[in-house]
């Protein structure tokens, strides 16, 4: 790919000639719906840390969609995720054990509908710096959540062979196990 620079501004010439075809943007216009998404792990405003942490841990997700009385039946209140263990309880020294999830959960969360575009999601969770975004209906109940790895899966699914078969860099290291979560 050609890139030019003006001022503090990259400009790509030529899209096409990076992946040896066109990208179809219109997948990014496909719903939501679309992506590989996870029934929301949903706990109420009154469920402990310890709660949600040993149930994103038993269902291998990184956060907590809140709802008043914990099911997908009530709106949204709240989302509670990894980062808010380490940053609003083990960075400040609380116990988990008894400290409710309306203490240290993110009230309000941004959300998408569920018939959001793919496009639309992952705007809002790049420019919110999210990992994790909730689908809602029409009533804001949670429908499921949406994570940067359902995107990067989709996309992966749809350029298999431009994304998988990409050649080691040059000094690049070698993949290694992953440590932690």
């Amino acid at each position: 790919m050609r890139e030019t620079h003006r001022g503090d501004e990259l400009y790509f010439e030529s899209r096409e000639s990076r992946v040896g075809g066109s990208f179809d943007a219109s997948l990014l216009h496909q719903p939501v719906s679309v992506l590989r998404s996870r029934q929301p792990l949903v706990l109420s405003m009154t469920s402990t840390v310890t709660e949600a942490i040993r149930a994103m841990q038993a269902n291998h997700t990184g956060c907590v969609v809140v709802t008043d009385d914990g099911t997908v039946n009530t709106k949204v209140n709240g989302i509670f995720t990894e980062r808010d263990v380490l940053f609003r309880i083990v960075d400040r020294g609380r116990n988990p054990a008894h400290l409710p999830l309306q203490d240290v959960m993110t009230p309000n969360p941004e959300t998408v509908s569920v018939r959001s575009a793919v496009a639309y999601a992952l705007n809002k969770m790049s420019v919110g710096g999210f990992r994790n975004i909730p689908v809602v209906d029409d009533e804001r109940r949670p429908a499921f959540v949406v994570s940067v790895r359902d995107v990067v899966e989709f996309l992966v699914e749809y350029f298999p062979r431009e994304v998988l078969n990409l050649p080691p860099l040059e000094g690049a290291k070698s993949q290694q196990a992953r440590e932690g979560a």
